[in-house]
């Protein structure tokens, strides 16, 4: 079941050719925020699972050309985002450290909305196609083992990033480990949906393409993720409690990355979760050279290097030598 929001946030089920409006199943829990809405649904998911798959086969589908898709998690209480997180096809023994940061919650736009560059000037924006995990109960000390089902589902995410200012432009105010970079408004598109975790039988075998303009740049498997999504959650999990509606972004495979710029048409799609798609506007109206993309052979390079360095694993699953407890 595909979950989601459109015009002025009714709650509705996302079909292929339409959706359709559940607000009369879920009017009780209707509450201050969109945010608030959804996490109420999310939580009282089972209790609605068969008034929903009725509806499903029941009601009146009303075309996409007759509303606008919304964000389906308009304003996440916390964004988790995996820093690399993939084997870019090299394996590592022990696996490296899982990295993370927070992306702001604001940067949230949903489908058909315009990606803004700001007045910042990095030496590039790029794009960034990522799996989104939707948390979908309270999840603290979670083993690796039982983390997946903590999830409600799963949207697509584009990880929009601001590459380090160009020489003479000031810093962000954060520190290099902040990734301010990368929490500008409007800089995490997602949707179109939140697709439920029972449709999706192994979030680790999932194809994610992104296309600006219609040329294909990233096409790669979430089976290649260094770190999975059930250990992230765990991982995660240790360090912070994680609340429903919270997302977790998989990270990315950085091969054939580009630019987006002013006038660009970005759509990512994932394999059983949707297709989304998002316009880009720059005020200033800089450009990049749209073929100068991530060479793949340098990503192997950069990841062959790091064969054989020793490191202390993540807390607390991997102890010194990288055996997990």
């Amino acid at each position: 079941m595909k979950i989601g929001f459109y015009n002025d946030f009714k709650p509705c089920i996302v079909k292929e050719n339409g959706v359709i409006d559940i607000s009369s199943i879920v009017s009780e829990l209707s509450i201050s925020s969109p945010q608030h809405f959804m996490e109420r649904i999310i939580t009282s998911f089972s209790s609605l699972k068969d008034k929903l798959t009725n509806a499903m086969e029941s009601a009146t589908v009303i075309p996409f050309d007759d509303i606008q898709l919304r964000a389906p998690i308009p304003r996440p209480g916390k964004v988790l985002c995996g820093l690399a997180n993939y084997k870019e096809s090299v394996p590592i023994t022990p696996a490296r450290p899982l990295r993370t940061f927070f992306k702001s919650p604001d940067a949230v736009i949903g489908p058909g909305e315009t990606i803004v560059l700001p007045y910042f000037r990095p030496t590039i924006f790029n794009h960034e196609a990522e799996l989104v995990i939707v948390i979908g109960k309270e999840a603290k000390n979670v083993q690796e083992s039982e983390a997946l089902n903590y999830v409600f589902g799963y949207t697509t995410g584009v990880d929009v990033s601001a590459r380090a200012p160009e020489d003479g432009e000031a810093a962000l105010p954060g520190t290099a480990d902040a990734m301010y970079g990368k929490s500008f408004d409007t800089f995490l598109p997602i949707g179109p949906s939140i697709t439920t975790a029972d449709e999706i039988d192994d979030p680790n075998n999932l194809q994610i393409r992104y296309w600006v303009n219609g040329e294909l740049r990233q096409n790669y498997n979430t089976s290649d993720m260094e770190h999975s999504v059930a250990y992230m959650i765990g991982a995660l999990s240790h360090v912070m409690t994680l609340k429903p509606g919270d997302l977790i972004m998989g990270g990315t495979n950085h091969s054939y990355l580009g630019p987006l710029q002013d006038g660009d048409h970005a759509e990512i799609e994932i394999e059983s979760i949707g297709r989304n798609s998002n316009i880009v506007s720059d005020p200033l109206k800089r450009s990049w050279d749209p073929k100068d993309l991530r060479d793949p052979k340098d990503l192997i390079a950069r990841r062959e290097s790091q064969i054989n360095k020793p490191n202390s694993g993540t807390w607390p699953f991997n102890s010194v030598g990288g055996n997990r407890r």
